[in-house]
This record gives structure tokens, C-alpha cells and sequence, in this order.
């Protein structure tokens, strides 16, 4: 092959590349799913309300809202600043005044007083509940009832139980619904509710069966969230240590939007989970960059449509007539609310 082919070939490769490659890489904000869905990363408008979940941007923690006909409620509370026990593995930058801010301008009335219908604690890891003690004690929001399994420390891995503070949180949050006359529901009933215009149901809030002591994770409670057809499970960090994702696949089947289990770490978000439910928008509650590979992969093999709230900082999901409209920036429409 000549030297002046071997440039052609080049100049007409690069010409490719320019006018099918780059466009794809460039063009994340408007993708079309099933249809009339769609993702347009653009701020979302909050002088407008509607069937919403908001899952906030708290760095590799949890705080979901959601919202559906002027009701709300919200799904773990994200990391705290608390240090209970002084471990210095523990001491994060917690994230509760931003959570209560939020709430505030999100759910908020005009003078930013917020009702809550209930919070759900997923588990007891300072990632998820951590901050919820400061929402149901801040006296501009009302909570009605606090939904968390009871933190048994006997089933519980010793490596749990001598570094970190489950306990303490788990305590804090009681502390906090007895000091608000919160009522705290232990026994999580599994049959489906109306939440405004959504069905919710309550997954995994039976404790684990395992004969061994098990890690925290293996206790949170899900939520599948529907509407007309359209189905979104919020998976906290649920994982298949004990089989809980082999168990949920049946049960579940095919959902339109996937919250992660556990940030997109490894032990989650497993093969076959990821085959039965299939989603077309997988969420990611981490920072940018922080997804595992494996978990990575397996939400690519049924060509998902992967986003971490830290990239997209924070992210809303509204469920419309015509399916799931998502919005990025969240922390952009909370400034300017």
C-alpha cells in the first residue's frame, strides 16, 4: 500500500469518526426510550409540580424524594456529620442540611414548610439514615410515620458492629421520631399502597434467613414504585450475599428505571437481576466515576442507560403520560428556587 493511500485511508476514517462517533459521545442529553420516553438532562422546572422521584446529590449516599399529587416522602436521609464513636474512618462530611434544604424548597409550602406522609429508613448505615434524624427533628417539616426494620445487632457481622455506627444511628432516628411523636412502624407490611397517583410497594422487609451473621446491606428494604404500566425499583443496597436479588427477579420482572443497588458497587446489582428487570434507565447514587465494573457491565449487557447523580448533579425522574422524562441539575433548580 502507497504512502499517499495510507493517508487517504486515514482522512476518510477520521471523516467517519467526526460524523458517526463524535456525535454519539457529545450527545448525552436527549436520549429517546420506548418511544415517547426520553432523558433531557436540562434543570428541572420546580415552580411546577408532578409525579416525581428526586434523587439527590449526596456524594456516595442515599436520599431519595418523591413526589405525586402534592404528597411526599422520602427514602433515606443520606450521610451525616455525626462521629458517635470517634472512629476516624468515620468522620464524613455529612450531607443532612443540604437534604432539609431540599425538602424545604422542593416539598415546601411558601413559607417552606414541608409534610412528609413518611420517611423510609432502607437500613441501618450512617450512608442512608444518617441524616434522617435531623429531617424529622427540623420543626419546619412534619413527618407522619417512619417505616425501618428494627436494628438487630445480634445477626449483624462483628466487623459491623466494631467499626461503624449502625447502632448509633438507628438509635438516633428513634430518638428523634419518640422527641416528634413520629410513630415508628418495625413490621413492614408488603401489600401494595396508593401514594397519590403511584402504586408502592414495600420489597425484602422480611429479616434475612441466613444462619450466618450478614452485613446490613442484606436487611434493606426496597420500594417498587408504578404508574399506568410504568415501573421504577428503588433498590437501596440490596445485593445477593443471601440471595436477595435471585429472589427479587422473580418477583419483580421487567421495571423501566433501576436505583442501583449499593452505589454500583460490586455484590449488587448481579447478572441476573439485571436480565429480569431490565431497565432502560439505571441511576446511579455515587459520585462520578464510582461504579464498579462488573455491575457496570452487566447494566450495559441489557443496554441500560447508566447516570450518577454526581456527574448529573442530582436528578429527577417525572412519570408522565407518555412514560419517564429525566432531568439533570437538580442542585442548579434548588439554588435558584
Amino acid at each position: 500500500m502507497t504512502k499517499k493511500r495510507k493517508i487517504i485511508i486515514a482522512i476518510i476514517a477520521l471523516l467517519l469518526a467526526v460524523v458517526f462517533i463524535l456525535p454519539i459521545y457529545f450527545m448525552p442529553n436527549i436520549k429517546m426510550i420506548q418511544g415517547a420516553k426520553k432523558c433531557t438532562m436540562e434543570a428541572v422546572d420546580l415552580s411546577r409540580h408532578g409525579d416525581r422521584i428526586y434523587f439527590l446529590n449526596t456524594g456516595s449516599a442515599d436520599a431519595i424524594l418523591i413526589e405525586s399529587e402534592g404528597r411526599f416522602a422520602l427514602v433515606d436521609g443520606a450521610e451525616d456529620s455525626d462521629n458517635p464513636r470517634g472512629f476516624e474512618d468515620l468522620a464524613f462530611e455529612g450531607t443532612e442540611d443540604y437534604v432539609v434544604d431540599a425538602i424545604r424548597k422542593i416539598a415546601g409550602d411558601e413559607s417552606g414548610k414541608a409534610v412528609l406522609e413518611f420517611v423510609l429508613g432502607t437500613h441501618s448505615h450512617s450512608d442512608h439514615i444518617g441524616g434522617l434524624d435531623t429531617v424529622i427533628l427540623d420543626e419546619n417539616i412534619t413527618v407522619k410515620a417512619a417505616y425501618i426494620k428494627e436494628y438487630d445487632e445480634s445477626k449483624i457481622k462483628a466487623y459491623e458492629i466494631e467499626s461503624w455506627d449502625n447502632k448509633e444511628v438507628y438509635e438516633q432516628m428513634i430518638s428523634a421520631c419518640k422527641k416528634r411523636e413520629v410513630p415508628v412502624v418495625n413490621n413492614i407490611s408488603e401489600e401494595p399502597f396508593s401514594f397519590g397517583s403511584f402504586t408502592f410497594r414495600f420489597c425484602n422487609t422480611a429479616e434475612t434467613q441466613s444462619a450466618e451473621t450478614v452485613g446490613e446491606n442484606e436487611n434493606a428494604i426496597g420500594l417498587l414504585i408504578e404508574k399506568n404500566g410504568i415501573r421504577a425499583f428503588l433498590a437501596a443496597d440490596i445485593n445477593n450475599y443471601d440471595g436477595d436479588e435471585d429472589r427479587l427477579a422473580e418477583e419483580l420482572g421487567k421495571v423501566n428505571l433501576l436505583k442501583v443497588g449499593h452505589h454500583g458497587y460490586d455484590g449488587s446489582t448481579t447478572s441476573g437481576f439485571v436480565k429480569a428487570l431490565s431497565p432502560e434507565v439505571a441511576i446511579v447514587t455515587n459520585r462520578q466515576g464510582k461504579i464498579s465494573r462488573t455491575p457496570l457491565k452487566n447494566l450495559q449487557s441489557v443496554n441500560a442507560s447508566v447516570f450518577e447523580t454526581g456527574k448529573y448533579n442530582g436528578i429527577v425522574a417525572e412519570f408522565t403520560n407518555d412514560g419517564i422524562v429525566l432531568y439533570g441539575d437538580l442542585d442548579k433548580s434548588l439554588i435558584e428556587r
